[in-house]
């Protein structure tokens, strides 16, 4: 994996912009939910690949939450990555899920800093139509407090987006940036959206402050 991971960074030593889609397959999504999901991530893909500097900067993870939590796609740059056929079952272990995507970011910069790589501050876009459950309750207390730290320490910037009956006022007790609700399965439009936002983080200095355009597809 390291031997692989220095001809990557060697072929491509541009600074990354990390981003891990966090989405919930729980059996709530079941059906045009998690159709229009996996719509989106195909629109998010076909957007990025667009943007030649975009396609290699931003850096995608797919990691998902029902009764269990996978890590469908492991960091692969834009034009490498693959939009998975997302299935929903199961429960909605959020906070493991949370926890998980963290794990994932913290390996992840230790790789670019092993490799002499710079990178952006990492997203987390966490995608659910419900609240946690199926998990204890310590598991989503510790979500929330690494959350909350991160955030603090500008060491991840953590988006939540809630999908028709999703309990917003939980999400926003997890959460520190206010929690956007999607209007009805506008998922294209939100990737679409993403997509842009990470292609200007992209194309920016590591250390600037980038405005993001207004999220048309959502309501806080």
């Amino acid at each position: 994996m390291a031997d692989d991971l220095n001809v990557e960074f060697a072929e491509n030593p541009e600074p990354r912009c990390p981003c891990v889609l966090l989405l919930d397959t729980s059996g709530s999504m079941q059906g045009e939910a998690i159709d229009a999901l996996t719509a989106g991530l195909r629109a998010f893909k076909d957007d990025l690949a667009r943007d030649p500097l975009a396609s290699r900067r931003v850096e995608v993870a797919v990691v998902t939450f029902d009764s269990n939590v996978k890590v469908l796609q492991d960091f692969v740059t834009a034009d490498q990555f693959v939009p998975p056929t997302l299935t929903a079952q199961g429960q909605t272990r959020m906070g493991s899920g949370i926890n998980q995507a963290l794990d994932l970011i913290q390996a992840r910069k230790e790789q670019y800093k092993a490799n002499g790589i710079t990178y952006y501050r990492p997203w987390v876009f966490l995608i659910t139509d419900g609240e946690p459950q199926g998990e204890a309750e310590s598991v989503i207390n510790e979500a929330t407090r690494r959350i909350k730290e991160d955030e603090d320490k500008k060491r991840v910037a953590f988006f939540a987006v809630g999908v028709e009956k999703a309990n917003m006022a939980r999400l926003g007790q997890v959460v520190v940036r206010t929690p956007v609700k999607l209007i009805g399965l506008n998922f294209v439009e939100m990737f679409v959206w993403l997509s842009r936002s990470t292609q200007a983080v992209s194309h920016s200095q590591v250390d600037d402050q980038v405005a993001l355009p207004p999220p048309g597809w959502g309501a806080v």
